[in-house]
């Protein structure tokens, strides 16, 4: 299954647009040819979310980025623009995440709450033991990674429009979709790991519980 996913990822994101803006630039200009070949990754992201069958944090992260990626290409008015556009969008990404950081809501974690409540627990529980230092130090860490791939990925498209002008198009699809992959690879060891954390550490698993039920209590 994740071996097909990976797949038609690999088709959706990168091959298809590739192959949309190599035949279809002669004909309709760099700038619409650009904006195509973005059709067939926006479909397959509204779908995904569809899938989800649940509005959450993560999705609705999803569904605005994608609304905002689409406004900021289709009001770009050409096709130079259009990657300078994005390269302000990374670099405005790699903002965010940092400034998620810094008031202590870090974005990741919120997206492990989703993940976690899609698998039964409960949400309050879930957030207080993620907001364990031990556990809360590696979710602030995947965050960091996303502001630096966000950030990194601003540079080299920078670099790239610079020595390649509009050329640099599909050179940055490629480069998207592998940040894209090394991400998701270190998201998913950071959730691992989390996962180990509160596996090896019953006594804060049961230290949240304990406060959960002197709210209890409390409330009564």
């Amino acid at each position: 299954m994740k071996k097909n996913i990976v797949l038609l990822d690999l088709m959706i994101y990168v091959a298809l647009p590739l192959l949309m803006w190599n035949v279809m630039r002669d004909y309709t200009g760099d700038y619409y040819a650009m904006l195509l070949s973005s059709v067939p990754g926006i479909i397959y992201t509204i779908y995904r979310f569809i899938e989800m069958k649940k509005v959450n944090t993560f999705g609705l992260f999803i569904l605005l980025t994608l609304i905002i990626g689409t406004l900021i290409d289709v009001l770009a008015g050409s096709s130079l623009q259009l990657l300078w556009n994005n390269v302000y969008y990374a670099a405005a990404l790699s903002l965010f995440f940092l400034f998620t950081m810094i008031i202590r809501k870090p974005i990741p974690l919120y997206f492990g709450l989703d993940f976690a409540e899609l698998q039964g627990y409960d949400r309050t529980f879930s957030k207080r033991l993620y907001y364990k230092k031990p556990v809360y130090r590696v979710f602030q860490l995947i965050t960091l990674c996303f502001a630096l791939r966000s950030g990194i990925f601003a540079i080299f498209k920078t670099w790239l429009i610079l020595e390649y002008g509009v050329e640099a198009f599909d050179k940055g699809i490629l480069l998207r979709q592998a940040f894209s992959w090394i991400m998701t690879g270190i998201t998913v060891a950071g959730f691992i790991y989390i996962g180990k954390i509160i596996k090896d550490s019953p006594q804060m698993v049961k230290e949240v519980q304990e406060e959960m039920d002197g709210d209890l209590r409390k409330m009564v």
